[in-house]
């Protein structure tokens, strides 16, 4: 506060006491000479207390802490290639026309017994059979409420799963090799009791986002080339792209009398060796040829990207279930 004269000095603040004691009694605590303020006595204040110690218990001699002889087992180590209803996702089902006749061998792709291709091969074999007859011919339609069967055994509609994996190098994508190669459905052997296969290819040296799935029609509409889904890839070539190769890859490559157009090309990092593509071409091994075509071999190749899914958070060699919202998006088609 100043004075009312506004000459700038300020008035004393007055200090307040306790009654009957004078005014500047209190000592006054400083921390000098490591003295500090006094503090109540009492279980962790002041001096220090001695308290019971705890005991250890030891699983020493097979022992555990109640004093039971019991073997000692480790504790399970988290392991995300273990399947548990727990980490299961449960995605909304479409519903489908009961009265609306589908293909014999979509029902079966769609029931998760095997792919439309070996449908077909099982429909010529004579295995299957509908109400109770043998279907031999191919583009047979039936209804979701006829008794289906697949080797005297009835078909049932599976709960749909779809599982992005994070692909590893040197392996194989199939749901069989036929040289005993390490598979992709390897790793995803216990994500579910449901038969899942994969959903296009990868190579066996290229790594990155790989879509397993029993949904069949989800299947198709990705591997199908008229929906344009996009794909992104990161390359790595043996030397430095050069500016006329790369205005010939950006003009277009023709590969199988196809003209394969990138939808993006750039250089993620300072050197011209590394290159982010994007391109939605579903040809066999198509980045690989299109630097092949041009003088380059491409060293290391990761997808980054599947049409609208990304590995984030996935490690190399490892899975997870697809959310909810993703398997909405696809289902849509937003790509």
């Amino acid at each position: 506060m100043f004075n009312s004269n506004n000459e700038g000095e300020r008035r004393p603040r007055p200090r307040f006491h306790r009654e009957n004691e004078p005014v500047g009694a209190r000592p006054r605590f400083r921390r000098e000479d490591g003295e500090s303020r006094p503090k109540p006595q009492g279980f962790g204040f002041g001096e220090r207390q001695e308290r019971p110690a705890r005991p250890h218990f030891r699983r020493e001699n097979g022992e555990n802490r109640f004093g039971e002889n019991r073997p000692f087992r480790p504790r399970m180590q988290r392991n995300d290639s273990v399947y548990t209803e727990r980490k299961r996702q449960n995605y909304r089902q479409q519903t489908e026309d009961p009265t609306k006749p589908i293909r014999l061998n979509k029902y079966l792709a769609n029931a998760g017994i095997c792919s439309r291709r070996e449908a077909d091969d099982f429909i010529q074999a004579g295995v299957i059979t509908v109400n109770g007859e043998t279907v031999s011919s191919l583009g047979t339609k039936v209804l979701p409420t006829d008794d289906i069967r697949f080797h005297d055994q009835p078909v049932r509609r599976e709960r749909k799963v779809y599982i992005l994996l994070n692909k590893p190098k040197n392996t194989v994508t199939t749901t069989d090799d036929p040289q005993e190669r390490h598979t992709v459905i390897d790793i995803v052997r216990n994500a579910c009791p449901e038969r899942i296969y994969p959903v296009g290819r990868l190579d066996r040296n290229t790594t990155g986002v790989l879509l397993l799935t029993n949904d069949g029609d989800l299947a198709a509409k990705l591997t199908h080339p008229k929906f344009n889904k996009k794909k992104i890839y990161a390359v790595t070539l043996d030397r430095d792209l050069d500016e006329v190769d790369e205005a010939i890859v950006r003009a277009g490559v023709v590969l199988d009398d196809e003209r394969i157009i990138p939808d993006a090309l750039e250089f993620p990092k300072e050197d011209r060796r590394h290159i982010g593509l994007e391109i939605h071409s579903g040809q066999n091994r198509v980045v690989r040829r299109i630097f092949e075509k041009v003088g380059y071999k491409v060293v290391n190749l990761d997808r980054v990207s599947f049409a609208g899914l990304t590995k984030k958070k996935v490690a190399r060699g490892k899975w997870r279930f697809l959310t909810p919202k993703e398997v909405a998006f696809l289902q849509m088609g937003q790509f």
